[in-house]
């Protein structure tokens, strides 16, 4: 019997799948009780903490990441935007072909597309662009007799490590050392900031020393307003008064607020303010956390223009969105590849067997296509020879997909239809019979019409379309040209109006002129049609 492999080439327990391989535990190597270690950080602790994850033990550096989101607002809210906006991105199915199979495949990943909890689950995955990776196990369903993707559980990064020779292959942390991931058992998502090992791709890991920074700077800022902030209360006691009349001034001032002191009305106390005395300005802390804010916008998010109203032109608000696209769309390409790679291809080898092809999930940002500009230009296309699957052309205008046994492979250029649903028209220049069109309605006196005899309007016919192509060269000529000259459809369009004079209808009217002179002549007369 042939054993199944998953797509590094690894056997698959199918015992196994059902289970929960990286469930969490109350003691051992994958508590869910998480250290602290952003209490009391200081430059040198976030040095070691950071060296100590490139060489294998990130528990601390991950722990940093988790409480950077929960303790700076502004972090937490411009990664989550970034997270949000792949997470509610539609995402589509690509069968590999149009074959009945191949669509079937791509017909089983959307109906388990098609789950409450996706978003969630994705927005789960997307961790990774934080922390530079993510662990998402797949706990499989065989109750149907079929395999299924009940639940995409999230996994906490400390119970995961990397591999000390390579740095990149993921081990599960056990009490008896690092195990290896069983196979088709998780969605492994690694989003790196920049290139290198993925441990240090993370945004936590660049945003940190700002966040540390940020921290100091609040402290200060803080206990400036609790010195400043606040008026100081002075009681002044003349030079006779007695130990009594101080103890009652004393308590006076001290009721009224926290800082308080007497003196002899002969002294003297001056505060000096912090803005004359450094110069700087009494928004130096704010000034500051904005400036540390700003960089964070721009490691997270490619811009601030989102983030903040500072003024701004239109075309640099423009330029700043397509940052904002740029980096959607890459997350969005990262994470369609995690789950073609770890998804996708279980789901089809469990169920159907291995592939040479697969169906693929696109993520992508909603186009803005102009459906009518898009039919006529791909309808021109096609009628001069371009062969474009149906299929393509319903994902594009989302068109939902035919019947089954009704689906076409290609488009058909116009006037190419079935001769069961319209017979096709006679080639220009054949004599087709005409006498059904002049039969009288009732069996009275013939038509005058009719007098001219079918045989004589076949041949007046076929006289006419045999000369079709010279009458009508200087009418089609100007437009071909055109076509061939033309960029795109917009000039195309733009300069049909022009090519009216370059047209030269005379020969076309007098050849139409002639012939229903002819006709009619004939019919009135009831005379037989001849030619020269």
């Amino acid at each position: 019997m042939t054993k199944l492999l998953d797509q590094f080439g690894r056997p698959v327990d199918l015992g196994r799948l059902p289970e929960e391989q990286a469930a969490p535990a109350l003691s051992g190597v994958r508590s869910v009780m998480s250290g602290h270690p952003a209490q009391g950080l200081t430059p040198d602790r976030l040095t070691r903490l950071l060296k100590s994850a490139e060489q294998g033990d990130a528990v601390a550096y991950l722990e940093l990441a988790e409480e950077m989101e929960e303790k700076d607002l502004h972090y937490l809210s411009v990664l989550g935007t970034r997270k949000r906006a792949v997470a509610q991105l539609e995402i589509t199915v690509e069968s590999a072909s149009d074959s009945a199979e191949d669509v079937a495949n791509a017909d089983l990943v959307r109906a388990w597309l098609r789950r409450e909890d996706l978003e969630e689950e994705v927005f789960d995955i997307l961790d990774a662009i934080g922390k530079g990776y993510s662990v998402t196990e797949i706990i499989w369903d065989f109750s149907a007799r079929q395999w299924w993707p009940a639940r995409l559980k999230r996994r906490d990064p400390r119970w995961f490590e990397f591999d000390r020779d390579d740095g990149e292959t993921l081990r599960l942390r056990g009490a008896g050392g690092p195990e290896e991931l069983w196979p088709c058992k998780y969605v492994i998502h690694k989003a790196s900031a920049k290139s290198g090992l993925p441990i240090r791709g993370g945004l936590a890991r660049a945003a940190a020393w700002a966040w540390l920074f940020k921290n100091y700077d609040i402290k200060d800022w803080i206990t400036f307003v609790e010195v400043h902030g606040q008026p100081l209360r002075v009681g002044k006691y003349h030079t006779g008064a007695t130990e009594r009349d101080k103890e009652i001034l004393l308590r006076a001032v001290a009721n009224i607020g926290s800082a308080a002191a007497i003196i002899p009305s002969s002294m003297f106390i001056e505060f000096v303010e912090a803005a004359k005395g450094g110069g700087a300005g009494t928004d130096l802390y704010e000034r500051l956390a904005n400036w540390l804010d700003r960089q964070v916008s721009k490691a997270v998010l490619g811009q601030t223009l989102t983030t903040e109203v500072s003024g701004g032109s239109l075309a640099a608000a423009k330029v700043h969105d397509d940052v904002r696209r740029d980096i959607m769309r890459a997350d969005a390409r990262q994470l369609a590849s995690a789950l073609n790679r770890d998804l996708v291809r279980p789901l089809i080898d469990l169920n159907r067997g291995p592939r040479e092809l697969y169906p693929r999930l696109r993520i992508e940002l909603p186009k803005s296509t102009d459906l009518k500009l898009f039919a006529e230009a791909l309808g021109m296309m096609v009628d001069r020879g371009l062969k474009v699957e149906q299929s393509v052309v319903r994902d594009r205008m989302g068109l939902p997909d035919p019947p089954a046994g009704e689906k076409g492979d290609f488009l058909a250029p116009l006037g190419a239809s079935s001769p069961a649903v319209s017979p096709a028209p006679p080639a220009l220049g054949a004599r087709q019979p005409l006498a059904s069109a002049f039969q009288p309605r009732a069996s009275g006196a013939d038509c005058a019409c009719h007098a001219a005899g079918p045989d004589a309007l076949d041949d007046l016919a076929g006289e006419m379309l045999g000369d079709w192509r010279p009458v009508m060269a200087p009418l089609v000529d100007p437009i071909r040209r055109l076509l061939e000259e033309a960029g795109s459809l917009e000039e195309a369009r733009d300069r049909l109006a022009e090519l009216i004079g370059e047209m030269e209808s005379a020969a076309f009217e007098e050849l139409l002129t002639r012939g229903g002179f002819t006709a009619r002549l004939a019919g009135r007369l009831e005379a037989p049609l001849e030619r020269d």
